[in-house]
């Protein structure tokens, strides 16, 4: 389905899902401002090489390959925020997935520290760490096809995804409850230094981030997608 890289235009082709009826949680709007940054100076850094390369090579050339896989031939034109709001409105996953998708992007980003994160592969890398995250924190959750849907890519492209981010992890899916007040302090300074004091909801399964934690890959599906999802 993805194999133009157009993410927009699947998103625009497929049915809409049955929304959950809820509040957009605040640490949609801290993550995607913290991802939009991040984003923004990699990109940057890249059209950089691409001056200085002066034709001779593209600038992505020069990054690590370790991402590829999550690339896409064009940028999408929907927001890193209109994208987690849409995960979010529709998959009912609980506001810690968010952050604990985005513990697992910044390990990514340390084991690979070569490969970035920009605007050709933020969405998927989204899509696939919050997918992970909520299979390993909520009790019930869709499975790969329904959230494949929503990000807008295949099925089968998603479970690509889901296991070289996994492989690319070292399957270091762990995350210890300190961890988590970590990084939830960290994006809460972040959003801070730009002069916006903002909370995000601690609500989290405290079952679900001790020090032992396995992740089950199989593809099942913990709740039925709505009727005429594929």
């Amino acid at each position: 389905m993805l194999g133009s890289g157009d993410l927009t235009s699947n998103l625009s082709r497929q049915s809409e899902p049955s929304p959950s009826e809820s509040i957009t949680p605040r640490v949609l709007t801290i993550l995607s401002h913290v991802i939009e940054k991040l984003v923004a100076r990699n990109d940057k850094l890249v059209d950089d090489m691409d001056k200085k390369l002066d034709g001779v090579s593209s600038g992505l050339a020069r990054v690590g390959k370790s991402l590829n896989v999550f690339h896409g031939v064009r940028a999408p034109n929907i927001s890193i925020v209109k994208y987690l709001e849409r995960l979010y409105k529709y998959t009912s996953c609980s506001p810690s997935c968010f952050v604990v998708g985005y513990v697992y992007i910044d390990r990514l980003t340390h084991k690979h520290p070569d490969s970035l994160v920009i605007s050709l592969n933020v969405h998927r890398l989204l899509v696939t760490s919050v997918m992970v995250a909520s299979k390993m924190l909520d009790d019930v959750h869709y499975n790969n096809a329904f959230y494949a849907r929503v990000g807008g890519v295949s099925n089968a492209e998603l479970n690509r995804h889901e296991m070289e981010f996994l492989f690319l992890l070292d399957f270091g899916v762990m995350v210890s409850s300190r961890v988590f007040e970590s990084y939830c302090s960290h994006l809460e300074r972040e959003m801070m230094i730009n002069g916006a004091s903002q909370r995000i909801e601690r609500a989290i399964v405290s079952n679900a981030v001790d020090d032992v934690t396995e992740l089950s890959v199989e593809d099942t599906q913990s709740s039925s997608p709505p009727q005429g999802m594929v």
